[in-house]
């Protein structure tokens, strides 16, 4: 079995239906990863975990709940007495374009790998750890550093690093913390799962190409930069090859696209699939996930498998 932990931040989602109406769940870029990767696939195949920080209120509470019940192990999602999750509230226009607004710089998940905070279990004993950009934003300089020295100590003990750069200027101080940061752990990972316009903006690519390029370059083995509607480019024995993304009928919410296709294509690497294949099963899930409101499918097909934690 495949021990996948995903590190970052899980927030209340309030999903507008109407402008007086709301829809409460719960969403994040890794933990919409580590819920579509625990519905694509069986709990003998793959163990999902989280890692996070939650407070000790009634929303906490219900948070842990619907991890354990998505077959999600929280073992490692920590509280923080007196906190509150973070939360955040999602509004789409006609096209399915989101906007945002976020109540988050209290969030306990901030606090994570600081001094007083130190993750209960050895990361090193999963066999893939995932994060992204945003969960670093969410750190200070001293528990990046702190979280560096553990992916280096989970790199040396074999463990698969994939990252996805996910870069939201608005968190960040500035392009070059940001960069400097998103440059540090790409030196330690073996998968990238990033976003072209992402690292356009980072890094200046002049293409998805340029980027499978530069990344096979710097040291990681395998290489996904997503295009939008266009597809995906895939880095196949180093050479950038384009995987078109499906047509879709109708775009009802783009939240978690690239968070579902990164589930959908680790669920295929994990069953034995080639790296264009996964990212045809990533491109089919992420479709079937804005064709739907929110972040999580509610009616998912296959249903949840169970808490297996």
């Amino acid at each position: 079995m495949t021990r996948f932990l995903s590190i970052g931040e899980c927030m209340i989602e309030l999903t507008h239906k109407s402008d007086h109406e709301l829809r409460l769940g719960f969403g994040g870029d890794t933990y919409n990863t580590a819920l579509y990767l625990a519905r694509s696939t069986a709990p003998d195949q793959v163990g999902v975990d989280y890692l996070t920080l939650a407070g000790d209120d009634h929303y906490s509470d219900l948070m842990a709940a619907g991890m354990r019940q998505e077959g999600i192990g929280t073992g490692l999602v920590g509280r923080v007495a007196g906190a509150h999750p973070g939360l955040y509230l999602v509004r789409t226009d006609e096209e399915g374009e989101r906007s945002f607004a976020y109540y988050r710089s209290q969030s306990p998940a901030r606090r994570l790998f600081d001094d007083e905070y130190t993750p209960t279990g050895d990361l090193s004993g999963h066999d893939v750890l995932y994060l992204s950009g945003v969960t670093l934003q969410l750190l200070t300089a001293r528990a990046r550093q702190h979280l560096w020295t553990l992916l280096e100590e989970a790199r040396g003990t074999g463990t698969q690093i994939a990252f996805d750069s996910n870069y939201r200027p608005v968190g960040w101080p500035g392009p070059e913390e940001a960069r400097a940061a998103v440059s540090a752990v790409y030196e330690l990972s073996t998968t990238a799962l990033s976003t072209f316009e992402d690292e356009q903006a980072l890094f200046g690519d002049a293409s998805p190409e340029e980027t499978v390029r530069r990344l096979r370059g710097e040291g990681v083995e395998e290489v996904v930069i997503k295009d939008g509607s266009r597809g995906c480019v895939v880095g196949v024995d180093g050479e950038p090859v384009h995987v078109p993304a499906g047509s879709v009928e109708k775009v009802v919410d783009s939240t978690a696209a690239g968070d579902s296709f990164n589930a959908g294509y680790l669920a295929g690497r994990f069953g034995g699939a080639s790296v264009v294949e996964a990212a045809r099963n990533g491109h089919a899930l992420a479709a079937k996930v804005i064709a739907h409101p929110g972040a999580v499918i509610e009616d998912s097909s296959p249903p949840p498998r169970g808490a297996h934690a």
